[in-house]
């Protein structure tokens, strides 16, 4: 998996590498800048058939020195007409970007950036480059800069200039994915090294166009670079991981038990479970209350029923301890019988997925809930669950600096146990760190996924996982992939119920 990285962790890696004499600053410089420019004209290969016309903007630090790179080799290898334009004293640039300035001044100018500086309406550029701020940014961008930013968008819209961002585009948080103040959407981003937290987060993908990552040399070691454990981005499970023994048998394959509701409110629990048993679990039983057994078995086959009256019947159910991951919330209920039942499991210590009802039953007193918890159970909150059982964390989500990632971290070192985050930019971590982004933006976009139904799958995917004897962070990491995978098969008109019917298919194309 590719590794997120912070601000922090990448000035790390560069500092190392130029520490150990791998790398100069101004090598760094030089190829982070023809990065950007070999990634504009893969993306628009017909910008090479003639000279064209850019504006670059630079900002008063290395992602300026970088501008200063791009408009030079436009010019000296590409034939372009720039314009190029410095926020700030050219005498207090850094010393590589003070050194690419130079340079760029023995073939062009260097204009004061004004509010006028991306020329007039009447002869618009052909690309605009953001080299203004990195990734270090945190605080909103105004003045001229911040002016020429919002412009950008009109320049986009009623011009067709397209817009490149030198590593983020400027006034976009780096760490978080916010939007600081004046961020511009661009077309194409260029970040170097890896992807920054911020391309993947919140409102960043919004903001960044297309995406891709520049080779600027610096080594991949799988270093974090930092205290914290590397944030990975969450990608395709491999076949390995999801094969089944030719010579296994279902009961070598897991048993999941998924608790219902009462009458009426049984449906979300069904797809839950018919989840379960398509991601490959060997047996799925339906605990169902008596007086909901008529309804439930009329919308089964392959699902197995039993009926569960209280926490009493519960605990003796579980004496079986073949039935090794259980899924509770979906439809369960938020009545006492729900929450003697979620009181009742916990303390046993079987695998256990909670999500929806679940969660809620403990929104005024989530302490109790994190007292029952333990390594191998999985909460699933989407947003306003996460904010009633962690009101402080989700309020410090919209303070300067402190991400989703970090929110979840937070989360799941005080509940005991794995946390999934859901969103498009689902967050997953474990109580030691352990974290990985599953990003349903750019070409994994499915927005057919905010529909009734499909969190109640997510979560009996990540049971069925379970059973089948995946760690509770694998599970969910996988389960997040196959949720998304599965609706991007669908397509537009996706309901809940066609994303259990679907996953063989894709399970298929993995080899699984």
């Amino acid at each position: 998996m590719a590794e997120l990285l912070s601000a922090a962790q990448m000035r790390a890696i560069e500092a190392a590498a130029i520490g150990t004499g791998t790398v100069t600053g101004l090598e760094l410089m030089e190829r982070a800048g023809r990065g950007v420019v070999d990634a504009v004209l893969a993306r628009w290969p017909a910008l090479a058939d003639e000279p064209r016309r850019a504006v670059v903007l630079c900002g008063p630090g290395n992602n300026g020195g970088d501008g200063f790179v791009i408009a030079r080799l436009l010019v000296q290898e590409h034939g372009w007409q720039v314009d190029l334009s410095l926020l700030g004293d050219p005498g207090r640039l850094p010393p590589d970007a003070a050194a690419n300035h130079t340079r760029w001044c023995g073939i062009g100018p260097c204009h004061p950036l004004t509010d006028r500086s991306l020329g007039t309406v009447d002869a618009p550029p052909d690309l605009v480059f953001d080299a203004l701020f990195g990734t270090g940014l945190a605080r909103g961008v105004d003045g001229d800069a911040g002016f020429l930013l919002g412009n950008l968008e009109m320049l986009r819209a009623d011009f067709g200039v397209r817009c490149v961002a030198v590593d983020i585009p400027s006034g976009l948080c780096s760490d978080t994915g916010r939007d600081l103040g004046n961020c511009p959407a661009v077309d194409l981003t260029v970040s170097f090294h890896a992807e920054k937290r911020g391309h993947r987060l919140s409102e960043g993908p919004g903001f960044c166009g297309h995406v891709t990552v520049a080779d600027i040399g610096l080594p991949h070691d799988g270093r974090s670079h930092g205290s914290a454990a590397p944030v990975w981005l969450a990608e395709a499970p491999t076949a390995e991981l999801l094969a089944k023994s030719p010579a296994g048998h279902k009961y070598d394959h897991g048993h999941a038990l998924v608790m219902t509701g009462g009458p009426g409110h049984t449906g979300a629990a069904r797809l839950a479970a018919r989840a379960a048993l398509r991601v490959g679990a060997g047996l799925v039983t339906l605990a169902v209350p008596p007086e909901a057994q008529a309804e439930v078995a009329g919308q089964i086959t392959a699902l197995m029923m039993l009926p569960l009256r209280d926490a009493d019947a519960l605990t003796d159910l579980l004496w079986d301890t073949r039935l090794n991951a259980l899924c509770l919330g979906p439809g369960l209920g938020l009545d006492a019988r729900a929450r003697s039942l979620v009181e009742a499991v916990l303390p046993l210590r079987r695998a256990a997925v909670l999500d929806a009802d679940a969660l809620s039953l403990f929104r005024g007193d989530p302490a109790a809930l994190f007292d029952l918890l333990h390594p191998d159970c999985v909460l699933t909150p989407h947003g306003g669950e996460f904010a009633r059982l962690f009101p402080d964390l989700a309020g410090k989500m919209d303070a300067p600096g402190y991400s989703r990632i970090d929110a979840v971290r937070d989360a799941a070192r005080r509940a005991g146990c794995v946390v999934l985050l859901k969103g498009p930019d689902t967050v997953i971590a474990t109580p030691g760190g352990d974290c990985a982004v599953h990003s349903a933006r750019y070409d994994r976009a499915a927005p057919w996924l905010a529909t009734a139904g499909a969190g109640d799958v997510l979560a009996g995917l990540i049971c069925g996982l379970i059973a089948r004897g995946l760690p509770a962070a694998a599970a969910a990491e996988t389960a997040a992939w196959l949720h998304v995978e599965t609706a991007l098969a669908i397509g537009p008109g996706l309901i809940a119920e066609d994303l259990p019917e679907a996953l063989p298919a894709v399970l298929a194309a993995i080899g699984a």
